[in-house]
């Protein structure tokens, strides 16, 4: 079974840096703010790259 990555929007600070790296799965929710528009449309390589690259660092995966 694939993880699933989570998204803390009230950390997030829309550097798009995540939709840039993985834009299957992340997306911009607002100018501000991005969200998870396909949680498993990426390989976890290609998320936990999106993760690594996160500056506030507000991707991880579900429990």
């Amino acid at each position: 079974m694939p993880r699933i990555p989570l998204l803390d929007q009230t950390a997030c600070i829309g550097c798009e840096t995540c939709t840039r790296i993985c834009p299957k799965v992340f997306r911009m929710v607002s100018e501000h703010l991005a969200g998870i528009h396909n949680p498993t449309g990426d390989t976890e390589e290609k998320i936990e790259e999106a993760m690594d690259n996160c500056p506030v660092a507000c991707i991880n995966w579900e429990d």
